[in-house]
């Protein structure tokens, strides 16, 4: 069947949005109707349901332990540890129910949901690294999330196949990087975004193939340069060394300074390498991969975020993972060999043609289910046989399209649409969609979106900052016995022995605010995953870019011509 574009108002914020041909071809593919809720509305959705670092103290529901959760205890699940979610002694066949048909999918859904137990943290095969989340293959991590095979790292998110690492956000292949974002391959990188096989970076934006650069931005295969001036070596670290990056006060001073000079000069207007036909916001190594943010290594993808870890493809609407997911459409946390995976959350691995379940594990041709294991041909939990199977999901499909759910604000979800926002067990200001729309406390719960806070607990402040000395070859590790208060949000945090032992080593000064407010500015740096259309300032071609703002834009073309 041949399609026409088809612009659609959102049912949800009333604004137009165009369906392409490409779109419909794909829809056709995996036969589900066109959406009606526009690519950041469903974006929204599916982020609404990935609690990526926060931390919550709970009750296992097993043993009735403290245990640490990525659910809050306001969330009503059944929390337990990660050895005990896959252990032998029960098994989620035990709350197989029949579909009823006189009411509607979701809410019984989300009411199975709250009755199977749920696993803490969304580990695997961590060693000595008990307060990391959404992780798998950690070795003596700290407060690590969504990150994977890495070793002696501290505070972060996105920190792939890295070691001795702290505060920083999407790194790959790095090592002793502090303070950073979106780097690849790099050494010893301190407070720089965007950079790729370098060492030795200070300050720095968008370098490739550099060592030894001070505040410099959109250089190529260079060394020994401070705001994009040459030097040589001799210089370069004589002027490095007048300006104290060992105190504080001084790399305050730096970063200013560094921004101001990134503010003269242009940036490219996607933001990645080795890409073929593709644009959208940190895409790198990609081909046909179109409006996403956030992907590496993937093909034939649209509208997909924080797909991370590649091999994936022909997927629409996807976020959070991926490692070799392929055909999968309005899916959020599903990765690991998982394929034709529809309207689905957290379903890894091994997870095939499977629609509307949840903490799914190897299981293939499952509809409504959740926490199942090993499983084929079930609903809500409930063992039939394949001709069976297949009969009763098109009745249901067809009663959801009869029957739909209707949210508080009257958008209503028939087959084809994703999990409304407000059955998120995160709450709305726990989840990345906080992170990444401009919604305040009010604005949420205008729209009954659920908000869980959780008070902070009450320590005494046991040393001022006027008493820790700036040079951190003055400081001794008595300091991790200290309580210290956060300059920013003024709650109270601790330096841990590891971080203490970090900073001594690459003669870093102590921060003086927490790791989550260190996170907040850090990110500050991170482009938005929306796209907005400008011009080139050289050439004035048509482009598409995550920058907002009115500043110096250059299209691929003109960029690599210029800098390369």
């Amino acid at each position: 069947m041949q399609h026409q574009n088809e612009t659609k108002t959102c049912q949800n914020c009333k604004t137009d949005f165009l369906i392409e041909p490409d779109d419909f071809a794909f829809y056709d593919k995996i036969k589900v109707p066109s959406p009606t809720f526009c690519p950041e509305c469903r974006m929204m959705r599916r982020f609404v349901y990935r609690n990526e670092r926060k931390l919550f103290k709970v009750k296992d529901y097993f043993n009735g332990k403290n245990i640490f959760s990525l659910y809050p205890e306001e969330a009503n699940r059944k929390v337990v540890t990660q050895d005990e979610w896959f252990s032998d002694y029960w098994t989620a066949d035990d709350y197989a129910r029949d579909f009823d048909f006189s009411r509607d999918l979701f809410t019984q859904l989300f009411e199975l949901a709250k009755d199977v137990p749920v696993s803490a943290l969304n580990v695997k095969m961590m060693l000595n690294s008990d307060y990391c989340g959404n992780a798998s293959a950690l070795k003596n991590c700290y407060l690590l999330f969504n990150s994977n095979n890495t070793e002696n790292s501290l505070y972060g998110s996105s920190v792939d196949n890295c070691r001795d690492c702290v505060d920083n956000t999407v790194l790959t292949n790095c090592e002793r990087c502090y303070e950073s974002f979106y780097l690849l391959n790099c050494y010893q990188c301190y407070f720089s975004i965007m950079c790729a096989e370098s060492s030795n970076l200070w300050f720095s934006r968008d370098c490739l193939s550099c060592s030894n650069c001070f505040g410099c931005t959109n250089l190529r295969k260079s060394s020994y340069c401070i705001f994009n001036k040459q030097y040589s070596k001799e210089e370069y670290f004589k002027e490095l060394q007048k300006m104290n990056l060992d105190t504080k006060s001084s790399l305050k001073e730096a970063y200013d300074s560094a921004r101001i000079f990134w503010e003269t000069q242009p940036v490219k207007s996607n933001q990645g390498l080795k890409n073929v036909n593709s644009f959208g916001a940190y895409v790198s190594h990609a081909k046909n991969v179109n409006d996403s943010y956030l992907v590496f290594d993937s093909e034939d993808l649209k509208y997909c975020q924080y797909m991370m870890v590649g091999g994936n493809k022909d997927c629409m609407d996807s976020c959070i993972w991926g490692e070799k997911s392929i055909l999968n459409y309005e899916t959020s946390v599903c990765g690991e060999n998982s394929y034709d995976l529809k309207f689905s959350l957290d379903c890894w691995p091994n997870v095939r043609s499977c629609e509307y379940s949840m903490h799914l594990k190897s299981c293939s041709n499952c509809f409504g289910c959740v926490g199942l294991r090993n499983k084929q041909y079930c609903i809500f939990n409930k063992q039939y046989t394949k001709e069976e199977y297949f009969e009763i999901v098109e009745k249901i499909k067809d009663h959801m399209n009869k029957n739909p759910y209707i949210d508080k604000k009257g958008n209503e979800y028939r087959y084809g649409e994703f999990f409304p926002i407000e059955f998120s067990p995160f709450g709305y200001n726990n989840t990345i969609a906080y992170e990444q729309f401009n919604l305040d406390k009010k604005d949420v719960l205008s729209n009954n979106y659920p908000w869980i806070e959780v008070a902070m607990g009450e320590y005494k402040i046991t040393r001022e900052w006027k008493d820790v000395p700036e040079l951190i070859n003055e400081v001794n590790e008595d300091i991790c016995n200290e309580i210290l208060e956060c300059t920013s949000c003024h709650y109270p945090f601790k330096i841990i022995f590891d971080e203490y032992l970090f900073l001594k080593k690459e003669n870093l000064p102590l921060p003086n605010n927490c790791h989550e407010c260190r996170h907040k500015n850090r990110i500050k740096d991170r482009l938005k995953p929306f796209l907005y259309n400008k011009s080139c300032s050289l050439c004035n071609c048509d482009i598409k870019t995550a920058y907002s703002k009115n500043i110096i834009i250059y299209c691929e073309s003109c960029y690599q011509k210029t800098f390369s």
